[in-house]
């Protein structure tokens, strides 16, 4: 099936939803590293030029509820400032409200969606978020290449109420760039793949096996892959439905000619905040594989595709993550 892009929608004075992956790290109510958000300006831009009314959405970390340390004002705040354009922030996601905001900001103003999961159904995709969404305007363009993995209603649910639903140019970019890798790789080819759940990545795992020479897993799904081992791991985030497939994709992997690599250690604390007090623990041996043999593989290789661990955005928790991006940006390898 082929993926209609920018380049096949007119638009003529219309509304247009952008779903953006904008979920950058905030330090003090400010955007730490705004990345993502630079990366979602070209998109934005090209439907400005177009004459559309730009909508942006997108989700900030995980929050339980509505969490006003991860409203999406401070990104409004910065996406104005990066792309030049005046910003309106919304006050809710959906509904009448928003639906006000959207019509006193005016047709050149962007406006910014707070933070979708501060909607209980938009994790489980529920239909009447994605109605609420569709509500706000004529077409629907999926630029959160990042996020486009999960069926939450910002991202599937909504595109069955466009009669036109295109891809983003970061979007496009990124599935050609993918596409050439996976097609004609050049070796040694390693993969590289955090986040909090396994159960996100099945699919992923499952088609580089045999594709990759090395994978390394990271971030919160290495502890269900350890507890699948026998191995303790505290109170820290594991699948127990996923256990039995983290077994089972171990076995795969051992027989194929990828090879896995888990952390050799990780940082743990009594709870997940900026101020928690901190220790670094080894994984146990059999999970282990020496940190230089592991930055040997890396240096060793010509590609590099990366999905990595980026969900805890407190400073103190992430070095690992951190370091191992710094590294990354010193290669002479395509990443």
């Amino acid at each position: 099936m082929s993926i209609p892009y920018l380049d096949d929608l007119v638009v003529d004075g219309e509304r247009v939803l952008v779903r953006a992956d904008l979920n950058v790290p905030l330090v003090d109510g400010t955007v730490g590293d705004a990345f993502r958000i630079e990366a979602s300006v070209p998109t934005i831009q090209e439907l400005r030029r177009r004459g559309a009314s730009v909508i942006v959405a997108t989700h900030l970390g995980r929050p339980d509820g509505f969490d006003p340390a991860l409203s999406t004002k401070p990104v409004a705040e910065r996406l104005g400032e990066l792309g030049g354009f005046p910003v309106v922030h919304a006050p809710a996601v959906i509904g009448e409200p928003v639906e006000a905001a959207i019509d006193a900001a005016g047709p050149d103003a962007v406006v910014v969606l707070e933070n979708t999961r501060f909607e209980p159904g938009e994790t489980t995709n529920d239909p009447f978020v994605a109605d609420g969404l569709a509500r706000l305007a004529t077409y629907f363009v999926n630029d959160a290449f990042g996020a486009a993995h999960r069926a939450h209603a910002s991202t599937e649910g909504v595109t069955r109420h466009f009669r036109q639903a295109v891809a983003g140019l970061l979007m496009e970019r990124e599935l050609n760039y993918l596409g050439d890798a996976l097609a004609n790789p050049t070796r040694p080819f390693a993969a590289i793949l955090g986040g909090a759940k396994i159960s996100g990545k099945i699919d992923v795992i499952k088609n580089l096996i045999d594709k990759v020479d090395l994978l390394l897993i990271g971030g919160g799904m290495t502890f269900t892959f350890a507890k699948a081992m026998g191995y303790p791991v505290g109170n820290s985030l594991v699948e127990d439905e996923k256990v039995e497939l983290a077994r089972e994709l171990t076995v795969t992997l051992k027989n194929s000619r990828t090879e896995l690599v888990f952390p050799v250690d990780t940082i743990v604390a009594p709870e997940i905040s900026e101020t928690a007090s901190t220790s670094v623990v080894g994984i146990d041996k059999m999970l282990r594989k020496d940190v230089k043999t592991i930055v040997k593989y890396i240096f060793s290789s010509l590609l590099i595709i990366s999905n990595p661990s980026s969900t805890c955005f407190f400073f103190s928790l992430t070095y690992g993550s951190r370091s191992f991006n710094i590294l990354l940006t010193s290669f002479d390898s395509t990443t």
